[in-house]
């Protein structure tokens, strides 16, 4: 037993599990999208995604949602918050911190990986080829295709990308799971905001939530295969490649602490 728990406490093990956890984990995502695309394409969602957007509004009046008056202004705020300008801007600061803190490859890494999954995104919509719900007032203004949701998508992919990277400069366990928290519900909130505005079917949001934690779960295992996503307390090995810039930016956090204490 006491053998047993030494291998199950050594760090090596344990990253090895999550990491490989994390890509099992974006297959059964990816294997739901897919079964939900077919879905879609065979026109058997309908029916849910229909009732679900007619029970948000006003029985007699589908252009105001049920509900407080202010209700709408609040989904609207909201679904701001996924939106390319927001998500460019966000994505933007971050890369030039990181570059600033001389974290240049992980700044590449994040960039790269945002606009891979922007990519995908526009891919997927064209694939599917679903068109807006027509069923109830659009109350924001939409122009492309609706399946998968690129809110919801793309707000997994950035926010939980982000998330994931605040959390490995942090050593303290409840500041970690608060930016994890924190950006999976912003994923959350952003994707209703889309179906009370009317302008995404449910299943577009699922879609895109499956879709964006893939993206993000497997860009994660790639980041720690390619840089090595070590956490704020631990030291870069000798001839580490990362040592001048990742190994930088991870150590900063842990050893400013060190120091004042």
């Amino acid at each position: 037993m006491t053998l047993l728990r030494t291998i199950l406490a050594r760090r090596p093990w344990r990253r090895e599990f999550l990491a490989w956890s994390m890509v099992l984990g974006a297959s059964l995502l990816v294997l739901v999208f897919l079964v939900l695309a077919r879905e879609i394409i065979e026109g058997e969602t309908h029916r849910l995604d229909d009732a679900i957007l007619t029970a948000l509004r006003t029985p007699g009046d589908p252009s105001v949602l049920i509900g407080p008056a202010w209700l709408t202004k609040v989904m609207t705020d909201i679904t701001a918050l996924g939106g390319v300008t927001v998500l460019t801007l966000i994505t933007t600061l971050v890369t030039l911190y990181l570059v600033l803190a001389r974290a240049e490859r992980t700044a590449l890494f994040l960039v790269v990986s945002i606009v891979g999954g922007w990519g995908l995104s526009n891919l997927l919509k064209i694939g599917v080829g679903r068109p807006r719900p027509d069923l109830v007032p659009h109350l924001v203004e939409v122009h492309d295709l609706s399946f998968p949701s690129g809110h919801a998508m793309l707000s997994a992919i950035v926010y939980l990308t982000l998330g994931a990277l605040l959390s490995r400069l942090e050593t303290r366990k409840r500041l970690r799971f608060f930016f994890m928290a924190t950006a999976l519900v912003l994923t959350l909130i952003i994707g209703l905001s889309r179906i009370f505005l009317g302008v995404h079917y449910p299943t577009d949001v699922i879609g895109g939530w499956c879709a964006g934690l893939a993206w993000a779960s497997l860009t994660w295992f790639a980041a720690q295969r390619l840089l090595g996503w070590r956490t704020a307390t631990d030291r870069p090995a000798e001839g580490d490649p990362d040592e001048g810039t990742l190994g930088a930016a991870d150590r900063m956090p842990g050893h400013e602490r060190g120091s004042r204490q």
